[in-house]
């Protein structure tokens, strides 16, 4: 099983950046996606979350408005469109699958991709 994320990067305040996270291993398309972030110092937080179908979505109240989550289930992938960045959206963004109806300990995770917003 394998989460892999890409995208991540430097950007300016107010940029965009797209990131990607390819699952191989599993059946990507019963599984919910999510991409969490964790900042230095701080706790790894739940960014945004869509279901296995694609039909439901939920953000963190810090970045609703400004990022979008979405998925191809053809190709094995889940994005997070991020917009509008802000210093605080600094952080190592992780893709998690969660197979629904299983504890979270059968999760998947990814390695992690570094995001930094800074002019």
């Amino acid at each position: 099983v394998q989460l892999e994320e890409s995208g991540g990067g430097l950007v300016q305040p107010g940029g965009s950046l797209r990131l990607s996270c390819v699952g191989s291993g599993f059946t990507f398309r019963s599984y919910g996606m999510s991409w969490y972030r964790q900042a230095l110092g701080k706790e790894r937080e739940l960014v945004a979350a869509i279901s296995n179908a694609g039909g439901r979505t939920n953000y963190a109240d810090s970045v609703k408005g400004r990022f979008i989550i979405s998925r191809d289930n053809a190709k094995n992938t889940v994005y997070l469109q991020m917009n509008s960045l802000k210093p605080e959206d600094t952080a190592v963004y992780y893709c998690n699958a969660h197979r629904p109806a299983t504890p979270t300990r059968y999760d998947y995770w990814g390695q992690g991709t570094q995001v930094t917003v800074s002019s």
